[in-house]
């Protein structure tokens, strides 16, 4: 017969906790924020409107109340629903999770994004992001950090299109969704982990970092402390927490990571 197959990412959108009588236990959460870190699973996302967007709701999972220079948040569109613009000198990435949008601005034709597909939007660039139907974003924004005579430009894209890249040393399958010159203040990386395969290095490091786990389930150590993980489930990484990832389950792993890069520390 035929088998019903679900839309790439349909797990970070539709999470599981097992056993299932957990999602119904009074104040259980697997949600964690400590000073150097956070675990945000999905039964403590808080959706409230979006300042500015139309039909929009939004979860703001990591701002700097946390200690981070960005914001990383949620945003589903509903029918009809429009984005608002970031603030001045902010820039945008935009990750679609489920559904499609639309990137109009002023300079090129309308762009339809799917799953999987993204949008790099500099800072003050006019643009808007429109959906029919519904979708779910990621959504990453900071402030840009000026160098010089040095400007980003507006890029689309989709994960599959990007070339895997050398990760000496370690297992991963590691891709870059924004060029890796010296204007850019920041990427975004996806890293496929096969069951049983881990990080090697055990990091510890002045980026910081915003996670989304798109596909899989695995552990995630933080400092001392070790979380069992899934697709759907965001972390927040504040800089020199210890870090490490172990794939398990029966299906790959796939995260996407936000990375401050480019810039000296001072």
């Amino acid at each position: 017969g035929h088998m019903k197959t679900n839309p790439i990412y349909w797990k970070a959108t539709n999470p599981t906790l097992s056993p299932s009588h957990l999602q119904d236990l009074p104040g259980f959460t697997r949600s964690v924020y400590k000073r150097d870190h956070a675990l945000i699973t999905p039964e403590s996302h808080v959706y409230s409107p979006l300042p500015d967007w139309t039909n929009t709701l939004g979860a703001y999972l990591i701002t700097p109340a946390t200690g981070s220079h960005f914001v990383m948040y949620l945003a589903k569109m509903k029918e009809m629903s429009s984005s608002g613009l970031p603030p001045q000198d902010i820039e945008r990435l935009i990750f679609v999770v489920e559904g499609a949008v639309t990137l109009t601005n002023t300079s090129s034709s309308s762009k339809k994004l799917t799953v999987d597909s993204y949008a790099y939007l500099p800072p003050n660039f006019h643009h808007s992001l429109d959906c029919v139907e519904s979708a779910t974003l990621v959504v990453f924004e900071r402030r840009y950090e000026y160098l010089g005579s040095h400007t980003t430009e507006l890029i689309v894209g989709s994960t599959d299109k990007q070339p895997l890249l050398e990760t000496p040393g370690e297992v991963f399958e590691l891709r870059k969704l924004l060029p890796m010159s010296v204007a850019y203040d920041f990427n975004i990386h996806t890293m496929d982990f096969q069951p049983g395969e881990f990080l090697n290095v055990k990091e510890v490091h002045y980026n910081q970092h915003g996670l989304l786990l798109l596909e899989g389930q695995g552990i995630y150590r933080l400092g001392d402390n070790w979380y069992p993980v899934q697709a759907g489930d965001v972390i927040w990484m504040a800089p020199f927490v210890p870090q490490w990832y172990a794939a398990l389950g029966k299906t790959r792993s796939r995260y996407l990571l936000y990375k401050d890069v480019n810039r000296n520390p001072l």
